[in-house]
């Protein structure tokens, strides 16, 4: 897996968990879903800019006498009149129906609205619901208290400590590395935003910390990170986190 993927399945599996609505602070609350979108958006970008820059390779490499494979064209009888005609039928634009944007949302859950029935008349029948999606994320912290069982041996004269899970290292759990990595990779955030934007959700970590997670391998951060999102999927009563 290359460094560069890690950081954009991260990413995804991100926006697909945090959920800003969760956060009391209403500034910080909409200085999140900002932030999301932005990450949101500048992935579209990168992904067009990518595409730009492989077709101006390629025209490039086509100026300097690098021929592109050629266009080959099957042959075939010549096309009556008829058949000219018939074709441009076929070809006749037909008309566009925009599919719906709500097939490609995950629906996390459902609430029922229901209507005041003072203020119905006394006639009114019940005729079904009304669907309307509306998306929005939750960020929350979870911050664990581990009790690490401890032993002594006398015969030894050695302590013996339980280990943290993994991904737990250095008191910061793999959902805040995630974010920062994703922040930092998709979003373009400085080191000094990022040391900000944890602040506001009073989220503790040090420059020094910050920057060594940053120079990591992206490979073994992303495998830490998947074992304890598939074991929190796993110990979760609804399967989800």
């Amino acid at each position: 897996m290359t460094q560069e993927s890690s950081p954009q399945k991260l990413v995804e599996t991100l926006l697909q968990s945090i959920e800003p609505s969760a956060i009391a602070d209403e500034s910080l609350r909409r200085t999140v879903s900002i932030l999301l979108n932005l990450i949101e958006q500048l992935q579209a970008e990168t992904k067009e800019l990518r595409s730009e820059n492989q077709r101006l390779k390629s025209e490039n490499n086509r100026l300097k006498g690098e021929e592109g494979k050629p266009e080959v064209k099957a042959n075939g009888p010549k096309k009556s009149k008829e058949n000219y005609l018939s074709e441009k039928e076929r070809k006749k634009p037909k008309k566009h129906i925009k599919s719906s944007k709500n097939t490609l949302v995950k629906v996390d859950r459902e609430k029922i609205l229901e209507y005041p029935q003072a203020e119905l008349p006394f006639d009114s029948e019940f005729k079904g619901y009304e669907e309307v999606i509306v998306q929005d994320i939750l960020m929350k912290t979870d911050n664990v208290l581990f009790r690490k069982q401890k032993y002594y041996s006398p015969s030894e004269k050695k302590t013996y400590i339980s280990p943290l899970p993994s991904g737990y290292d250095g008191e910061l759990g793999p959902g805040v590395k995630a974010l920062v990595m994703s922040l930092y990779y998709g979003g373009n955030m400085t080191q000094g935003k990022l040391l900000d934007f944890l602040s506001n959700i009073v989220i503790s970590m040090s420059a020094g910390y910050l920057s060594n997670l940053l120079l990591k391998k992206s490979a073994n951060f992303e495998s830490e990170f998947n074992e304890v999102y598939v074991s929190r999927l796993a110990s979760s009563p609804s399967g989800n986190t």
